[in-house]
């Protein structure tokens, strides 16, 4: 099968449309048309429906861009892997994580990583959904589980816990919070029992939810919930690795706190010898042994 058409296959499918594919190639339309109508020849098939607003792929279609698709990430992975060959530490890298970790931790600590690697693009990705690794969904995960796909290098970070926490102005202003009889006075601030979490945290949220509460305020993510308490709404549910970066939180009721939840470093094995990879790693790794010994100094200083 010629390469080049299906190149030009792969463009036309992912822009939707001859013009558009073509402008991305350097291509007249009628160059890619041509290409197009060559390929269904060789492989005696119709792989797109043209009509008025754009083209359209067949099943047949459907089939082959899958598979131009699965290609073309593993010629990125290729190239990656090539340029990291060099010794400077440049170009993108896709970095997954959740929306509580990649806003609240990581990115606000991201401005020294990009003081050693100025040249360094890094594409961010927060959200719930576990992305393929294998597959370059991403380059790089920080997932809180181990991860279960096949082909990845795997490094447990750290270990942490949901607890509650509120503001000292929130704690004068309200009744005592002693035992977990008084959450009945106190607004519950949480994620949503239905809301896609670790299972330690949704474990602990509905144990306190199963309390008489009088009033309730339930966010889809941690950056929300943080956003919560620190306005003073409420006794809210979150990760203990906030405690650094947010004074004002307080913890309430320290003998209540989910079960630990293990957070993993991922990547694909074929980007095991990748710099980018090595110095993201090793810039969470350091970031993580100074955040846990500044957590300790402050709690010894606060014990003394």
């Amino acid at each position: 099968m010629d390469w080049d058409k299906l190149r030009i296959f792969h463009s036309v499918a992912d822009a939707g449309s001859l013009t558009a594919a073509g402008e991305t190639l350097h291509l007249s339309q009628s160059a890619v048309s041509r290409q197009i109508r060559a390929l269904e020849e060789s492989l005696n098939t119709t792989l797109f429906h043209r009509h008025a607003r754009g083209l359209i792929l067949t099943e047949q279609g459907e089939l082959l861009f899958d598979a131009t698709r699965s290609m073309n990430k593993r010629l990125e992975a290729a190239s990656a892997r090539i340029r990291d060959s060099e010794e400077e530490v440049f170009g993108e890298l896709k970095v997954t994580t959740t929306i509580g970790f990649g806003s609240l931790w990581l990115a606000p600590r991201l401005a020294k990583l990009y003081e050693k690697y100025p040249d360094l693009k890094i594409d961010l990705m927060l959200e719930e959904r576990v992305l393929d690794l294998p597959m370059r969904e991403a380059d790089v995960a920080i997932r809180m589980k181990e991860p279960s796909q096949a082909d990845l290098v795997r490094k447990r970070l750290m270990s942490v816990r949901m607890r509650l926490y509120a503001t000292q102005t929130y704690l004068e202003t309200h009744p005592p919070f002693e035992t977990m009889e008084d959450i009945r006075n106190h607004r519950l601030i949480c994620q949503n029992v239905t809301t896609t979490q670790v299972a330690a945290g949704a474990s602990l949220t509905q144990h306190l939810l199963s309390y008489d509460l009088n009033s309730l305020l339930t966010v889809n993510n941690y950056f929300g919930v943080l956003q919560g308490v620190l306005n003073n709404l409420g006794v809210g549910v979150l990760p203990d690795y906030l405690v650094e970066d947010f004074s004002d939180l307080k913890r309430v009721l320290p003998d209540v706190e989910s079960a630990e939840v293990p957070v993993f470093l991922a990547y694909p094995e074929e980007l095991r010898q990748s710099k980018r990879i090595a110095v993201f790693r090793d810039f969470v790794q350091e970031e993580l042994i100074a955040h846990r010994k500044r957590i300790r100094e402050a709690a010894a200083l606060e014990n003394s």
